[in-house]
């Protein structure tokens, strides 16, 4: 991504349909899985704290977002269904997982299938 910093004009939660639309000012619209979301969850729970202590998220599939809470100018947490509420996207963190969220999700269930899970379709 280049240096420009993108800010969101708009953030729709689709509670129904477990979706969080986001529009920024450059004109680029994603929609955002909630269990994608909760899966990259930007959190030291889910990243770790330092390469290699990244935890694998699995029985994520049913989850929703349950709230939005601003956080600052910068960014908003997302408060989860299952409880976890410690991840904060910030408005360029949302921006990459919607730029690159076919690749994220390929490595996501590769990582799965690495480690012996399946994934149940919802």
């Amino acid at each position: 991504m280049d240096n420009v910093k993108r800010i969101p004009t708009e953030i729709r939660l689709h509670q129904k349909s477990r979706l969080l639309e986001v529009h920024f000012d450059n004109g680029a619209r994603f929609t955002l899985p909630a269990e994608f979301l909760r899966v990259y969850s930007p959190s030291a729970e889910v990243r770790g704290h330092g390469p290699g202590q990244e935890v694998l998220q699995v029985g994520k599939e049913d989850v929703n977002i349950q709230a939005i809470e601003p956080v600052g100018q910068y960014a908003v947490k997302l408060i989860f269904t299952d409880g976890h509420d410690t991840g904060i996207y910030s408005w360029d963190y949302l921006y990459e997982l919607g730029e690159n969220q076919i690749q994220l999700w390929q490595d996501y269930l590769a990582r799965l299938r690495e480690a012996g899970h399946s994934r149940k379709e919802t």
